[in-house]
């Protein structure tokens, strides 16, 4: 019996739980599915975005929770 086959049958044994938590522990292992260039591009969009923050500019938490809550209840 492969290796594969062996962690199949196991995985058929485990509590839905216990599958539960190993997808979420597998899917952690995947490769990041941005490129490089992609990354930099949302890290600088990100760096960008807390700098207007940091200078004041946005949109209070009060405000953001308010507007999702009506969003919510559509």
């Amino acid at each position: 019996m492969s290796s594969v086959m062996e962690i199949q049958a196991a995985i058929e044994k485990l509590s839905p739980k216990e599958k539960s938590t190993l997808a979420v522990w597998l899917e952690s292992q995947e490769e990041p599915i941005l490129s490089a260039e992609e990354e930099a591009a949302l890290l600088a969009r990100l760096d960008s975005a807390a700098a207007e923050l940091d200078a004041g500019k946005g949109i209070p938490i009060e405000k953001v929770r308010g507007l999702v809550s009506k969003w919510a209840s559509k």
